[in-house]
């Protein structure tokens, strides 16, 4: 017992010993001189440029779309691209502003609100139609007895895409202003919830019946075929026709990165072997120049819905 307690006891010592650095050479002393600094900057790699697809349709369906187009972009240019995805149209035009979205993609009503923050229109593209411009399809269920004409829309419940959506909202009040349907000759106007595929649900609520009339932009009956039995589904109006879509560039990129850029999103718009694939995924036939005058008219139909309404 005597003799653990003692081994115990020498134990203890030798770490003090060791804690007061007993019986070792001193550390050097360094002496820092505070008053010299230099900064120091850490090495990053080059971001990638941000890529968007305003969500007229759910994220999945905005990725295999366009997928193909970035990776294309990416090589051909040799700059990365990373594509992003915003949940609303607001936050597309806010990210924009911010600068997280350097090429945006949109429909030209959302296109001339992130004018107003510097950016610019380069390229617009050709619809599946060969046509570089696009309408709102105005829908009911077929069988729905109380809608035969426009003007059996006055006091029902009418579901569009978002506020700031071209074909499936904006187009379409204004078709209604112009045949003397106003907001409050309507006893509901609702816009689709949730993020990105907003298009597709304005269809299942109309024909789900839980809204009498939606309004989409053309071609998004096609792409809903899978998901609703179309023949129930009755086109009771077509807008006329407006400006497609765009390419836009936010306010203080690069103009040499975008002279490039432009350039291979024009050469894939004149077609060929490695385009077709792009183009059909994309559901684009072409791309074409685009300049900021070109949507002056999407001006005008701003101008006279405020003022009407």
């Amino acid at each position: 017992m005597r003799k653990e307690y003692w081994v115990l006891a020498l134990g203890a010592v030798l770490l003090l010993v060791l804690a007061l650095g007993w019986g070792g050479e001193e550390e050097p002393v360094t002496r820092v001189d505070l008053s010299r600094r230099e900064d120091i900057t850490l090495k990053t790699q080059s971001e990638a440029i941000t890529y968007a697809y305003l969500p007229q349709y759910s994220h999945t369906i905005s990725f295999e779309r366009h997928r193909q187009l970035v990776d294309y972009l990416a090589k051909r240019t040799g700059y990365p691209f990373r594509q992003v995805f915003p949940d609303t149209f607001d936050e597309h035009v806010k990210m924009v502003e911010r600068g997280e979205i350097d090429i945006s993609f949109s429909n030209p009503f959302i296109y001339i609100r992130l004018a107003r923050s510097g950016a610019r229109a380069f390229a617009r593209i050709l619809e599946e139609s060969g046509q570089p411009d696009f309408y709102s399809q105005i829908i009911c269920r077929k069988d729905n007895r109380a809608i035969r004409t426009l003007d059996d829309c006055r006091g029902k419940r009418w579901i569009a895409v978002d506020p700031g959506s071209a074909g499936g909202y904006v187009f379409a009040l204004d078709h209604f202003l112009r045949h003397g349907i106003r907001h409050e000759d309507f006893a509901e106007i609702a816009f689709a919830p949730g993020p990105g595929g907003k298009q597709e649900k304005v269809v299942l609520a109309v024909y789900a019946g839980k809204y009498d009339i939606g309004s989409v932009r053309n071609g998004t009956l096609d792409l809903v075929k899978d998901k609703v039995d179309l023949e129930a589904i009755r086109v009771l109006a077509e807008t006329r026709t407006y400006p497609g879509w765009v390419y836009s560039v936010r306010r203080g990129f690069d103009p040499g990165r975008l002279a490039v850029i432009a350039r291979a999103l024009l050469d894939l718009g004149r077609g060929g072997p490695e385009a077709a694939p792009i183009l059909e995924a994309a559901h684009f036939t072409g791309i074409i120049p685009a300049t900021d005058a070109d949507y002056d008219s999407i001006r005008d139909l701003e101008a006279r819905i405020t003022r009407e309404d």
